[in-house]
């Protein structure tokens, strides 16, 4: 890399890379929060942290991580120097919460609080039909938290923006509130830390740090799945933050009455409050994703790029993310304006893992009415007959939860119809399972023989 190299194409070269080779809940909690201000002499690259324990955590544990891959991305020797930022009276800093590796001693005798990522704010989340549901919602519940919508659960695939929110919500409390008790972790977390508890018999403490909280958020519930013991101590958890009108805010990959192995009494608490699905973006609201995002680094994508990037990643908003991220490398390291060969060429791989993974309508159609031995013609006709209409229900159903695509594209591949057919499909589909095994497992088998194609 040239001498001249400016911080920024430097930093988010470096940072591209650490996005790759550290674990992600490290990365997204210490150092994709960094921000680069200069270079020293052409070796030490100044950055600023969020706050004063970010700087404190990130140079007792990242400190030789940063060096190392500063020094291969410049191809000479590299230091940093950290900063705090001066104004941190309102910011949710990220701690050595549960989430964090901050040692066990610590966490299980500090109170729970945010490890969250400081961009993940509602400023930064672009609404889309696909979404909008979901983000009223969390505006609701980070206005009033424990008031309305409680608990508040939101599902849909990985990628799409659910712990944006949920981050969201964090944020915005602790702006309202610094002395709020907060707690932001994963389902795997929470059942460590009370297995850890059982182990070196600490259940009450591990209780009290759970249980006093004014807000829980926890990703990936349906990691829950098959624990019972750690199931029934999240039942009386859950029991005791909402009797005392605590806020819980929960996501998963499904919703709650697909998980299984979930026991009932969980099923029915997570539908107490509001239960709000998340869809892939549809191709305006992955242009808006990518134009702000790259706005926020500084970079005025051009239309027509930003189109090409949008169309061909619909599935994971994390890709178009890195896809931002590999641009604005780019563009800090040649300094000319982009063209679209040097694009697709740049997001090789991400395009190529995008399309590997791309499931269409056609081919879930095809698959349900080889199954159920129907035409494939009967996926689009208007016919009514039961044993027509059902296993189209079911495609449409599979094709909810297994494609980026929107509802009303859904509706158009089966025949011209609308977002509410299909919503009514997805209902009717999830009810059918609860009371028929036997649907039940039919719509479970198709859905891991098409997973196996994907």
């Amino acid at each position: 890399m040239s001498p001249s190299v400016s911080h920024l194409s430097l930093w988010e070269t470096a940072k591209s890379e650490l996005r790759n080779t550290l674990p992600r809940a490290d990365f997204e909690t210490w150092i994709s929060s960094l921000q680069p201000l200069s270079i020293i002499e052409g070796k030490v690259l100044v950055l600023e942290a969020p706050s004063v324990l970010t700087e404190a955590w990130v140079n007792s544990n990242y400190a030789e991580v940063l060096r190392r891959q500063l020094t291969l991305v410049a191809g000479r020797n590299m230091d940093f120097r950290l900063t705090a930022s001066v104004d941190t009276s309102r910011e949710a800093a990220p701690v050595p919460a549960p989430v964090a590796r901050a040692s066990r001693q610590s966490a299980a005798t500090a109170s729970p609080a945010p490890a969250i990522k400081a961009t993940n704010t509602f400023d930064n989340f672009i609404v889309g039909p696909e979404n909008e549901m979901a983000h009223g919602a969390s505006l609701a519940v980070a206005k009033e938290p424990g008031h309305y919508y409680n608990p508040l659960f939101i599902h849909g695939p990985t990628g799409l923006g659910k712990t944006h929110l949920m981050h969201a919500i964090a944020h915005s409390v602790y702006a309202a509130n610094p002395q709020a008790r907060i707690a932001y972790i994963s389902s795997e977390t929470f059942t460590n830390d009370f297995i850890q508890a059982l182990q070196t018999g600490s259940v009450a403490a591990f209780r009290r740090r759970y249980r006093e909280l004014d807000l829980l958020l926890i990703d990936d519930i349906h990691f829950l799945a098959g624990k019972e013991s750690t199931q029934d101590e999240f039942f009386h958890t859950f029991n005791e933050l909402h009797n005392n009108h605590k806020q819980v805010v929960l996501t998963s990959d499904r919703p709650a009455s697909e998980i299984a192995k979930l026991q009932e009494r969980l099923v029915s608490r997570f539908q107490w409050g509001m239960v709000a699905s998340i869809q892939a973006p549809g191709l305006e609201t992955r242009i808006a994703i990518l134009r702000k995002k790259a706005a926020a680094r500084g970079l005025d994508l051009q239309p027509e790029i930003a189109e090409f990037i949008a169309s061909r990643i619909a599935r994971n908003v994390r890709n178009l993310e890195g896809a931002v991220t590999r641009i604005v490398g780019l563009t800090g390291m040649t300094r000319k304006p982009l063209e679209l060969a040097q694009v697709e060429k740049l997001l090789h791989d991400i395009l190529v893992e995008e399309a590997s993974h791309t499931l269409t309508a056609e081919v879930i159609q095809r698959k349900v009415a080889e199954h159920y031995r129907i035409q494939m013609s009967d996926m689009t006709s208007k016919r009514r007959m039961q044993n027509i209409a059902f296993p189209r229900q079911v495609a449409m159903y599979l094709a909810t939860q297994l494609t980026g695509m929107s509802l009303v594209s859904i509706g158009q591949a089966f025949g011209g119809r609308d977002h509410g057919t299909v919503i009514h499909a997805r209902k009717t589909v999830v009810n059918q399972m609860e009371v028929d095994a036997n649907v039940r497992r039919t719509v479970e088998y198709l859905r891991a023989q098409l997973s196996m194609n994907r």
